[in-house]
């Protein structure tokens, strides 16, 4: 029988112990220990108090370097099979359909998908762990991980869904309709083109949030050895950059959909480009957005002392495909081919804009852009907010009283004041 049981654990939430001495081990290498029951040398499993430090020997005993033929079986070929299985079912409706933007509708949800699915769905349908054990295993930073990525994956799949339903007549994106126009053009040749090269590209970004969940991190993480305040200022840290670039990544949608609005019902010049709001900081803020919301994930690992080599492919990852594969490249490509024949004068704003504008990093002349600050202020002020929760001692499963919770419901009031006269509420994020 599996007993949960609260023990020291350094990043807070719950540590797993139980009667049975195999269930110290890392779940991948349980079976390992029921086929030979004789702990490795050198490696006492003990038992009573001895057990209920079985994670930090196992830690050292399982710690794998980037190169390790285990980590790669365990971490990256699991999430490649997931996430080419995925893509033949996206190609396969967009291939029914003829609307090759199936393949957006997949990103955020593939990512989402993954991450569940090596946390829990993983350990309770294949490694047959009771589903309230499997959640007890997952300690705080991984809890802040699978909220962080279901937020932004939830934000996004809600933002492409509802953008395509809006499309008359059932019509593919504009940038896809380009391309299923080119030369040489075949729902063949996209199988092997995209689906899959972007199914390949899904399994290395996923790296950061889904990997700690597949094997052993630890405190012998040979890039932080944080303790005490280190760690939960490391890890508000974290929550600020990701509040960063969430805030960003949906203003950016949120500005450009109304934007959009005031062209339909004539009240925005059709020959100008969307220069509001963040779309002033830089070209393509959603991206550059995408992009700080990615790094904080392994900056999260960071700080909790469980970075490893192979989580830093993920931003790294995320960072060359919005840059040189597809994100801000594919996009300005179309832009400047549909422009070009369906309205010259925007074309000519629309060259003037990449000449004033940098594509993806913000020049120095942005510091004085006031929505650089308020995007800036989203996270600095998700920060305080996580600071605060640590000095009232509050931690995953504890209860926080109504008092707490009063006080952190008025620093979270901050944040909404900095959108106060600038047309934008919260709630407008998924809108």
């Amino acid at each position: 029988m599996v007993h949960i049981a609260e023990t020291t654990n350094p990043w807070g939430g719950h540590s797993f112990v139980s009667d049975n001495p195999s269930m110290s081990l890392p779940l991948d290498n349980r079976t390992l220990y029921e086929k030979n029951p004789t702990p490795p040398a050198g490696i006492d499993l003990g038992s009573g108090s001895s057990r209920a430090r079985g994670s930090s020997l196992n830690t050292k005993l399982f710690h794998s370097s980037l190169f390790d033929i285990g980590i790669l079986r365990d971490t990256l070929l699991p999430s490649l099979t997931l996430h080419t299985g995925l893509s033949l079912v996206a190609y396969g409706a967009a291939r029914y359909t003829n609307r090759l933007e199936f393949k957006d509708w997949l990103w955020p949800s593939g990512s989402v998908i993954n991450a569940w699915w090596s946390a829990l769905g993983k350990r309770v349908l294949v490694d047959g762990i009771p589903l309230s054990s499997a959640w007890a295993i997952v300690d705080r930073p991984q809890r802040l991980l699978l909220t962080g990525v279901t937020l932004w994956g939830s934000r996004l799949l809600y933002r492409v869904v509802s953008r395509a339903s809006k499309r008359e007549n059932a019509k593919d994106d504009p940038r896809y309709e380009i391309v299923k126009k080119q030369s040489g053009w075949s729902w063949n040749k996209a199988l092997f083109s995209i689906f899959l090269p972007e199914a390949v590209f899904q399994s290395l970004i996923t790296l950061p949030f889904t990997a700690p969940f597949r094997h052993l991190s630890g405190s012998d993480c040979p890039f932080s050895s944080l303790s005490g305040g280190y760690v939960a200022l490391g890890q508000a840290i974290a929550v600020g950059l990701f509040s960063m670039g969430f805030a960003l990544e949906a203003l950016a949608d949120y500005q450009l959909k109304k934007f959009k609005e005031k062209e339909k019902s004539g009240k925005e010049d059709h020959s100008h480009m969307c220069r509001e709001g963040v779309w002033s900081i830089v070209r393509h803020p959603n991206y550059l957005g995408d992009m700080l919301v990615h790094l904080s994930f392994p900056l999260l690992l960071f700080a909790s002392n469980a970075l490893q080599p192979i989580h830093l492919l993920g931003p790294l990852t995320n960072y060359i495909f919005l840059r040189y594969v597809s994100g801000d490249k594919e996009n300005e490509h179309s832009q400047a081919r549909r422009y070009s024949t369906e309205n010259v004068n925007k074309k000519i704003d629309f060259d003037k804009y990449r000449r004033e504008e940098n594509a993806f990093w913000p020049d120095t002349s942005q510091v004085s852009n006031k929505w650089t600050w308020i995007v800036v202020g989203a996270g600095w002020n998700s920060l305080k907010m996580g600071m605060k929760a640590v000095e009232m001692g509050y931690s995953v499963g504890s209860e926080l009283g109504f008092q707490e919770a009063m006080i952190l419901a008025k620093e979270g009031q901050d944040v909404a004041q900095l959108f106060a006269g600038s047309g934008v509420e919260l709630s407008d994020f998924f809108a």
